[in-house]
């Protein structure tokens, strides 16, 4: 099992944010709206991105103004994750009621679920609640992040005290380590109840490396009776744990114009020569037939 402490060492150095559905300079959502895709077999990569355009055309169409990040599994089974971010469970219902509202919409995205459907063996949503006061330094922007490691936390029921004492005192640990920051959510639906998500978004994957470098400097903050502590609370409240790598998949994500303006490389990448190659004109029929 992976514990909160090996968790925080791939956090050192890496900004923890979420998409947030407005504005790319706006800090992570209060509400997040989680939708998982897992592929079939030999269904991920192309041919689930192709699939997924439909729903990027549909939004586009509609110039709809909510947007969601895509992220892929490098980890685990093979999986898609599709995050919006909202003010609160009054906007999420909002957008859902507009969205129905829309019969072009509506239509377009019903027909791109019928066929993004035969490449998945399973999918599920959840919605999660920010929980700014168990996070550290949450940053303000994601658009120039390329992975997520995402940490999953089951609390033992009753032990909600000791999971925030655990994460207080990682704040603790972690007062004059101004690299470090994370954005916390715990589930409000769709998810055992006490689950706790932990984002950590990063730049490159050679932060995983340098990040747990950096766990000396953690231990000196805390000292020996800190991490005696540390070893008693992460024992006491949690009774299972999981870390997974994802990485952004902007093909398959609707971001907002910040986001496209801040990285347009990346963002709205160019079309490869075979998609751009015209197709060959067709040879005219010889005389006479």
């Amino acid at each position: 099992m992976k514990t909160l402490g090996l968790m925080l060492g791939t956090c050192l150095l890496a900004g923890c944010a979420i998409a947030a559905a407005q504005d790319a300079s706006m800090g992570p959502p209060k509400v997040l709206s989680v939708t998982r895709e897992w592929t079939k077999p030999g269904h991920n990569g192309t041919p689930h991105e192709k699939t997924e355009s439909a729903f990027v055309q549909a939004m586009a169409r509609a110039k709809w103004p909510t947007h969601y990040l895509a992220v892929e599994s490098l980890t685990g089974k093979p999986r898609a994750l599709f995050l919006t971010g909202y003010e609160s469970f009054a906007a999420m219902e909002k957008d859902a009621q507009a969205t129905q509202k829309n019969a072009a919409l509506s239509a377009a995205l019903d027909k791109a679920n019928m066929a993004d459907g035969e490449l998945l063996s399973g999918t599920d949503q959840a919605a999660l609640m920010l929980r700014p006061e168990l996070s550290e330094r949450m940053t303000q922007d994601i658009a120039h992040m390329r992975y997520f490691e995402i940490s999953r936390y089951h609390v033992r029921p009753g032990h909600e005290q000791d999971f925030e004492a655990l994460v207080k005192l990682y704040q603790k640990g972690v007062e004059n380590l101004p690299e470090i920051h994370w954005d916390m959510f715990q589930a409000a639906y769709g998810l055992e109840d006490g689950t706790y998500i932990l984002f950590n978004p990063m730049k490159s994957a050679a932060e995983i490396d340098h990040a747990f470098m950096q766990m000396k400097a953690f231990g000196e903050a805390l000292g020996e009776d800190g991490m005696k502590k540390l070893s008693e609370l992460t024992a006491a409240a949690i009774d299972s744990s999981e870390t997974n790598l994802f990485m952004f998949n902007p093909r398959m994500s609707y971001p907002p114009e910040e986001w496209i303006k801040a990285d347009p490389e990346f963002w709205k990448p160019k079309m490869s020569m075979e998609t751009k190659k015209p197709a060959a004109k067709p040879a005219e029929k010889p005389a006479g037939q």
